[in-house]
């Protein structure tokens, strides 16, 4: 069951991976776009910080979780061992 648990946690990692990086892709056509929205530019800004920093925060307890919330942070693996 752990190794179904890892395999669902990295699915999930890279999941939310392609969609920030497909949202500040977003984020960058707004910006470069001559007729952007001032407004829409503030708000999209905020919501793909908003949207890095809430994923890294999940992902961080969900991988602690897939561990089987151990007593200790130190038995968990760095993310370049989970991947190869």
């Amino acid at each position: 069951m752990k190794e179904q648990l890892m395999q669902a946690y990295l699915e999930v990692e890279q999941s939310m991976q392609r969609y920030n990086e497909v949202l500040h892709e977003y984020l960058v056509s707004l910006q470069s776009g001559e007729e952007s929205d001032v407004k829409k530019l503030e708000r999209m800004t905020a919501g793909t910080k908003a949207m890095a920093d809430s994923s890294g925060i999940y992902l961080s307890y969900a991988k602690f979780v897939a561990y089987g919330m151990p007593e200790s942070e130190d038995f968990i693996e760095d993310e370049d061992d989970l991947q190869a």
